[in-house]
């Protein structure tokens, strides 16, 4: 789940970061000629970002499936929708302007696939969000270690097919959102993490009882590591990365416009425009 970037943060390392302040589209990673090492202190940071953002995604949520699931559906199902939601929407304002908080593998991927974030910096990206997915679920088996029988992961109730394509239609609206208020100047770019923590919680609640509402491979595979419970989990890895690229590759084509940047970017906060003028 995940998740999102929108402009260029100056640094010159190749990467791209969410902005909740202007709103400024989101350029894409451009010439990627450039052979100078990218492992500097601003980029050691945004994996640092990552790693804490995706552990904090993957224990708060987890925490509610596995509080739900031993304390007889005490949290419920719109209430463990709503902790993956606001999850999302913190992690959004709290490291969007570090890392850009894809906090997902497959977010990470799709942007990569449109040409909005360097492919060299995918695997560390990834590696950083598999580490805080893998400790925040081993956090999750030591504090419910009394716990038989309960595991957070996601497993499909249904078929294997169904859960396939319920995953990727899930995933593809979360990219397409995220393409849309993350990505667009057009859009209302401060309220990019309201809008992804949205779509995340309608997700859940319509798909969490099909496929558990993945959307995420390291939400997936974290608990697995951990659990050695490999049901199905090749659902979890092909319908969000291929539901990711066909929501950005979806909004790329909806994005095309003729009009001039100048243009574009006069209307592109509601926000700036009722701001009060010095």
């Amino acid at each position: 789940m995940a998740h999102v970037i929108a402009e260029s943060n100056g640094t010159n390392d190749g990467d791209l970061v969410l902005s909740v302040v202007d709103g400024s589209m989101h350029e894409p990673s451009g010439d990627q000629s450039d052979d100078s090492c990218f492992v500097t202190l601003p980029f050691i940071q945004k994996l640092i970002a990552e790693l804490l953002g995706t552990f904090f995604l993957i224990f708060v949520g987890d925490c509610a499936v596995t509080v739900n699931l031993s304390k007889d559906k005490v949290v419920t199902l719109p209430g463990v929708a709503m902790v993956w939601g606001l999850a999302v929407m913190v992690m959004v304002y709290s490291i969007g302007h570090i890392s850009g908080a894809h906090i997902n593998p497959a977010v990470t991927i799709a942007f990569a696939s449109v040409k909005r974030f360097p492919w060299k910096q995918v695997p560390a990206y990834i590696a950083a969000q598999m580490i805080g997915a893998t400790l925040a679920s081993e956090t999750i088996r030591l504090i419910f270690r009394g716990t038989k029988d309960i595991s957070p992961g996601t497993f499909p109730t249904g078929t294997n097919l169904q859960s396939l394509v319920v995953e990727f239609i899930i995933t593809f609206f979360l990219m397409f959102v995220i393409s849309g208020v993350a990505t667009d100047n057009r859009a209302i770019g401060e309220l990019a993490g309201l809008a992804i923590g949205a779509i995340v919680l309608l997700n859940v609640i319509i798909a969490g009882p099909i496929s558990g509402a993945s959307m995420n491979p390291a939400r997936s595979l974290g608990p697995v590591l951990v659990t050695s419970r490999y049901d199905g989990i090749w659902i979890y890895l092909l319908g969000p990365i291929s539901g990711a690229i066909a929501g950005a590759w979806i909004y790329n084509i909806l994005r095309f416009t003729n009009k001039p940047l100048g243009e574009i970017t006069k209307n592109a906060s509601f926000l700036s425009r009722i701001s009060p003028r010095n």
